[in-house]
């Protein structure tokens, strides 16, 4: 029996219906792009592991597809190097992984950006300004809105420090889901206040535990996150610190001077914390300048807003679909250092990324792909025998040539299953030429959606491009 065709979990194949919405997502979110002024780059899909391990922490390490070195991997390997003491076949697998596998693929394109910036730092003029639109992989369990192969639309801008990348990162936002006509809610933080909580707390060397259980505060709740920063060793009085917090409702004005007396020694633990005001100072800026620019979509204050990524410095960023149930749609943040790791310290650098895949679903569900995306041909040409086959390929090659897609039936048949060929591909035009249409030398053609039907000399290429439009 011949093998069942199948793809890995979590990747999705994609029909010409699928890549014509997908192309469209990919192409507004590119022009955006273009207008504020980014450039693109490409990165191999695959990076060296020392690349990739302990940008993302100890989770996101877990989820790094490992390549297994090409040839024989395990050869020349002493096995019992990395036996455990625990069994007879119990291996360090972690130390093992290493030896045999070299590289990965790569988990996002912020951390190989990085490397590209640094590698080629001689070749770049700073501020460097760059969009990315790649997939990337995560070996993370499928569900819904969750895939382990996905692309990522990236918009960065690194070497400067100013709150003004900030603002533009919230306006390309703002201007994308404005052409895809999805109301979102644009929610920011800043991660110097979160170090100021973890400081104001008792508990500054917990701040990565901290951030990682907050960042789960939609998908768990309050009590499961409580729970968990008690497993990693926080106190009932520290945790009493940080919940109100959580919680704190009010407009950006209020949230941010209730932040700042907590801050500064307001809280319950009587602790200052000068990173955590110097964080909700740059707050208060970018709010400022989010409300001079006009922006048309939402924009909030979430001080429960973490980002789980360690590589996060400054504002965070995430972008939710207010009509449609699924994650974030959107995300990114201010990272200060993260060339440092690779050999070019104090490099700060903004950006954000746009998930091309959770984008496709939310249009999908909301039916707001426009109709003429998934309509590769403009105007079908009904076949109707080869007297006419002879007439019609000179003017389907002039209107191809003047840049309208278009196509002559296979073969001569039923105009009924012509019909039906137009209707199953979304053509929005039909043209039916017989030897009356011949015999006075012109084409005709059709609206199928309002029925509206116009005649034209066959020479006359350029008004029937106006009539397709």
């Amino acid at each position: 029996m011949a093998q069942k065709p199948s793809i890995p979990k979590g990747t999705r194949d994609f029909g010409p219906a699928e890549m014509a919405g997908r192309n469209y997502i990919f192409d507004t979110i590119r022009s955006v792009f273009r207008t504020y002024g980014y450039a693109p780059i490409e990165t191999p899909s695959m990076e060296n592991l020392s690349t990739l391990l302990g940008k993302y922490g100890e989770e996101g390490d877990k989820l790094l597809f490992r390549i297994l070195n090409s040839g024989d991997a395990f050869s020349g390997i002493d096995f019992e190097e990395y036996r455990l003491p625990e069994g007879e076949n119990a291996y360090n697998s972690k130390a093992l992984s290493l030896k045999v596998c070299e590289k990965g693929l790569r988990y996002d394109l912020t951390v190989p950006f990085a490397r590209y910036v640094v590698q080629h730092q001689g070749e770049i003029s700073f501020p460097f300004k760059r969009y990315q639109i790649q997939p990337v992989w995560r070996a993370d369990r499928p569900q819904k809105g969750r895939y382990r192969e996905f692309y990522q639309c990236d918009v960065d801008v690194i070497g400067s420090s100013s709150l003004l990348n900030e603002l533009e990162l919230v306006q390309i936002v703002d201007r994308v889901f404005g052409l895809f006509g999805v109301d979102v809610c644009i929610k920011i933080n800043n991660r110097k206040v979160l170090t100021g909580l973890a400081e104001i707390a008792g508990f500054p060397d917990k701040v990565v535990d901290i951030t990682v259980a907050i960042d789960k505060i939609d998908k768990v709740g309050l009590e499961a996150v409580e729970a968990e920063m008690h497993e990693k060793g926080l106190s009932d009085d520290a945790i009493k610190v940080i919940e109100p917090v959580l919680m704190l409702s009010g407009t950006t004005e209020e949230k941010i001077a209730v932040m700042r007396e907590l801050m500064g020694g307001k809280s319950a633990s009587g602790l200052v914390s000068e990173t955590g005001l110097k964080g909700l100072d740059e707050l208060d800026e970018l709010f400022g300048l989010i409300e001079a620019a006009g922006i048309s979509h939402e924009v909030e204050l979430d001080l429960s807003l973490a980002r789980g990524l360690n590589y996060y410095t400054g504002a965070i960023f995430e972008v939710k679909a207010k009509d449609f149930q699924i994650g974030s749609i959107c995300g990114g943040g201010r990272y200060d250092n993260l060339t440092g790791i690779f050999g070019l310290p104090g490099m700060s650098g903004v950006g954000i990324s746009f998930g091309a895949d959770r984008i496709y679903d939310v249009l999908k569900g909301l039916d707001l792909f426009p109709k003429e995306v998934t309509a590769y041909t403009k105007v079908l040409f009904a076949n109707m025998g080869n007297d006419e086959l002879r007439y019609l390929i000179p003017v389907v090659k002039k209107l191809r040539d003047a840049g309208v897609p278009c196509e002559i039936y296979h073969e001569p048949g039923k105009l009924k299953k012509q019909f039906d060929y137009a209707g199953k591909k979304s053509i929005p035009f039909i043209s039916i030429v017989g030897g009356d249409e011949m015999s006075r030398g012109e084409i005709n053609l059709k609206n199928l959606a309002t029925g509206e039907q116009r005649t034209f000399p066959v020479s006359d290429i350029s008004a029937m491009t106006g009539f397709l439009e």
